[in-house]
């Protein structure tokens, strides 16, 4: 089923999000399903931690950007979509390559909506999963 309220396109999320962390980051934004998005991120000097590895924060980000971009969009027109709480649990380090992730509604409410995003890298491993409630914030 269907979840997207307003048209969306991966040209209108990369226009959304240019000039912002984002895409300083190098996010890429790679599909729009029925009921998902999916964007990946590159693991390299930009986003490594001191270990190598690619920085918690950064996943972070990956998620809370899918999240707030799916609630956008699976929102009425007028509303707007701010972040209340986001959680990740890091399962496996990854050192180079791409985190791909998936997100996926788990309750889409006329006030609050809560997206579940899940993150591999390259070889399909789970890599982090993340759960973001966001405010929907009525028209002013």
């Amino acid at each position: 089923m269907r979840i997207w309220k307003k048209p969306i396109s991966l040209t209108d999320i990369v226009a959304m999000n240019a000039n912002t962390a984002v895409a300083h980051l190098g996010i890429e934004f790679l599909e729009v399903g029925d009921d998902f998005l999916r964007a990946r991120v590159p693991v390299d000097h930009r986003t490594h931690q001191p270990y190598g590895l690619l920085h918690g924060g950064v996943s972070v980000v990956l998620a809370e950007t899918l999240g707030s971009c799916g609630a956008v969009y699976a929102s009425p027109e007028g509303q707007r979509a701010v972040g209340l709480d986001i959680n990740a649990n890091h399962l496996k380090g990854v050192s180079s390559g791409w985190v791909t992730g998936t997100a996926r509604p788990v309750h889409i409410g006329r006030t609050t909506q809560v997206w579940q995003i899940d993150m591999c890298n390259d070889a399909g491993e789970l890599t982090c999963v993340s759960r973001i409630t966001m405010a929907m914030l009525l028209p002013r």
